[in-house]
């Protein structure tokens, strides 16, 4: 799969792999639920690696199965999951952090 071209601040910090990859799509789009396929796709992670870690994210508690959809399950991130919930703290602070560098102004120094 091709990378991302620009890297969300979840992914500078903590590196671009799969799995990580898959948790920054699911923390953006937490209150959606989505058939593992598409969470591949949007994740820019190939199906055939998301199957390796995918059922391993469900048992542990990470992701939760929340309807079928003909032959689709569809899943979501799990919120009440303490694990995500550090994780979507820190993903807040990584945001509110850069913003707020953003804000403050640039003191020039002369030599």
């Amino acid at each position: 799969m091709k990378a991302k071209e620009n890297k969300t601040l979840f992914l500078e910090h903590f590196g671009d792999t799969p799995q990580l990859r898959v948790l920054d799509f699911l923390i953006e789009n937490y209150i959606f639920d989505f058939p593992m396929t598409e969470i591949a796709k949007e994740s820019n992670v190939s199906y055939n690696s998301i199957k390796l870690f995918f059922e391993r994210f469900v048992k542990s508690g990470i992701l939760i199965k929340t309807r079928k959809v003909g032959k689709s399950d569809y899943y979501k991130l799990n919120v009440e999951n303490p694990f995500v919930r550090t994780l979507i703290r820190a993903d807040w602070s990584l945001i509110k952090e850069d913003i707020l560098s953003e804000k403050k102004p640039k003191i020039l120094m002369k030599n």
